[in-house]
């Protein structure tokens, strides 16, 4: 059986707004089930290990979807959600791929965990393929390639756009911005409709633009390992 590792973040303050943030739940959901669904084992790890933030704001009515639905419903995803494993306890070996969901914790915690870099860098080595959505793509930041040049240099890459953040109104709360981040580090940026479903895969990388981009990452991903 295919196994997955699926990555959140630990990391639950939104800035200094006084608001929480932490993964969001379409981005776990829509993958989670595009996985199971294929008979694909899931694992969930996280930095700090046990029960990651919610973003409060991803279950509010007018982001559920019928997958957010049958998580929230499902008690043993809850279960298996509420005991992740310390992200520092997992191997690359163990796995045939790894997905990071975003939401805006990951900027703080994922991008800069020492753990979550050499993992994303040993998945790549091993010739296993990596995919992130949404603000997740911005874990990639310190993440260097055999030639010790930033992965995502020269690459075809998206992620959450400057236009999505600034509709968010958090274009001045974040860490950085994915898409100026990506550019920075030498990423060849594409994006889609705000919004919108938009994928981009370029050898073992993949990247989706925003929460509507899940699914459709995690199916190229599930192709990718057969």
């Amino acid at each position: 059986m295919k196994k997955v590792l699926m990555v959140l973040t630990s990391h639950d303050t939104l800035g200094n707004t006084g608001r929480k943030t932490g993964f969001w739940l379409e981005e776990l959901a829509a993958p989670y089930y595009t996985f199971k669904d294929a008979g694909v084992e899931v694992v969930l790890a996280s930095p700090a290990g046990g029960q990651p933030p919610l973003d409060p704001k991803s279950n509010e009515p007018s982001f559920q979807t019928d997958l957010t639905r049958r998580f929230e419903a499902d008690a043993a995803a809850n279960a298996q959600l509420a005991s992740t494993v310390r992200l520092d306890s997992v191997t690359q070996a163990d796995f045939d791929t790894v997905f990071y969901p975003g939401g805006h914790g990951p900027l703080w915690d994922l991008a800069e965990d020492p753990h979550s870099i050499a993992l994303i860098e040993s998945f790549i080595g091993a010739g296993k393929p990596v995919a992130l959505v949404c603000h997740a793509p911005g874990v990639l930041r310190h993440v260097k390639a055999a030639s010790g040049r930033p992965l995502v240099e020269g690459k075809k890459v998206t992620g959450f756009t400057n236009t999505e953040e600034e509709a968010v109104g958090l274009t001045d709360v974040v860490p950085f911005l994915v898409e100026d981040e990506l550019k920075a580090k030498g990423g060849v940026y594409s994006k889609g409709e705000d919004w919108g479903s938009y994928v981009v895969t370029d050898g073992l990388l993949i990247t989706g633009q925003n929460p509507g981009s899940s699914s459709a990452a995690a199916a190229v991903l599930l192709k990718q390992i057969g």
